[in-house]
């Protein structure tokens, strides 16, 4: 996706990216299922893009962005940093580029660890590469990084538990921006944080964002903190992505029936129309066995008998940007919602 955009001058890209996590069982323990949690999903990002990752618990998205800094190895499928594919690279080889792709995880209390202080955590990664060799520059640059997340460098000597989730979630950022990135997958990042906390959090990140022309994959399942961050949303829903546009145009026009379901639950402060919302029935499929054809299909309000027999292409959207597809039958074809 994202396939008209300067090719040669992405900055990371997944191509039809597949990771299945094997079930054994039996005195033997052999396979007997296969947990299909990403299936064929590709992308593009740009140098200073926020693609945006967004679906319902279960989806896959968390594990897709482990698999695409190989923190999980993928079953298949090719993963580009700058062109060149590190699907396969040892974790030796992978080292390295650790310093250009980094992780922000969603609590900040669990990737923290507890033993240690605000210092030795954000100090490990230069001990790790080999940087700041001196315990003076370490603390030079400790400092410099508290404060560019908005924390008192004196606080370097204190331990997590010391802070609240949304200054554990600074640390967790200052730790991500420590090696000088130029990715960061961040997983759920505000989630787990109060409503007031969440938008500072965001707005720090977009100031990064600017500061060290970063990108950003932005895993969330809240479509208005999305839509807030993101150059692009890509929709996932079980295993796969289902539409893929610009923000601008993914919230303006929605194509595939899920993203006008998710959209359409975004709470608003006063209702002003009457338009009819978009309620999905039951929960997210089983990904050990996933339904035929269309994995939507079985929540679709608009599902006929292609949907159940045959899994959908993406199709451009019109009307929208180039980049707009959906994979839905009946793209460009369904009711207004």
């Amino acid at each position: 996706m994202s396939t008209t955009a300067g090719q040669n001058n992405a900055l990371f890209e997944a191509r039809n990216v597949v990771k299945h996590f094997p079930i054994h069982g039996g005195l033997l323990g052999r396979e007997v299922g296969r947990v299909h949690a990403v299936d064929n999903v590709s992308f593009r990002i740009m140098p200073g893009e926020t693609l945006g990752l967004v679906g319902e618990s279960g989806c896959g998205k968390s594990t897709l962005g482990r698999t695409l800094l190989k923190l999980i190895e993928p079953s298949s499928g090719e993963i580009l940093y700058n062109g060149k594919d590190i699907s396969s690279l040892s974790p030796g080889e992978m080292r390295p580029l650790r310093r250009d792709l980094q992780i922000i995880f969603q609590d900040p209390f669990a990737s923290l660890n507890p033993r240690m202080s605000v210092f030795e955590i954000l100090s490990e990664p230069f001990e790790i590469h080999g940087l700041f060799k001196s315990k003076e520059e370490r603390k030079t640059r400790v400092q410099e990084l508290l404060e560019e997340v908005g924390l008192q460098p004196s606080s370097i000597s204190r331990y997590p538990h010391e802070f609240s989730g949304g200054q554990r979630q600074r640390i967790g950022i200052a730790r991500a921006l420590a090696l000088k990135p130029k990715l960061i997958v961040a997983d759920e990042p505000v989630s787990a944080l109060d409503v007031s906390i969440q938008s500072q959090i965001l707005n720090l990140m977009m100031d990064l964002k600017e500061k060290y022309s970063l990108s950003y994959i932005f895993i969330a399942h809240d479509l208005a903190v999305i839509e807030h961050i993101s150059d692009y949303v890509a929709v996932m829903y079980l295993g796969q992505i289902v539409e893929y546009a610009k923000a601008t145009s993914l919230y303006e026009k929605p194509s595939h029936p899920y993203t006008k379901a998710l959209i359409s639950s975004i709470p608003v402060p006063e209702v002003t129309d009457k338009k009819e919302k978009m309620v999905l029935e039951g929960d997210v499929p089983s990904p050990i066995n996933p339904p035929s054809g269309c994995r939507f299909h079985t929540r679709c309000p608009f599902a006929q008998d292609i949907c159940r027999s045959s899994a959908p292409e993406p199709k451009s959207v019109e009307g929208s940007s180039a980049e707009h597809t959906s994979a839905c039958h009946f793209t460009n074809k369904l009711p207004k919602v």
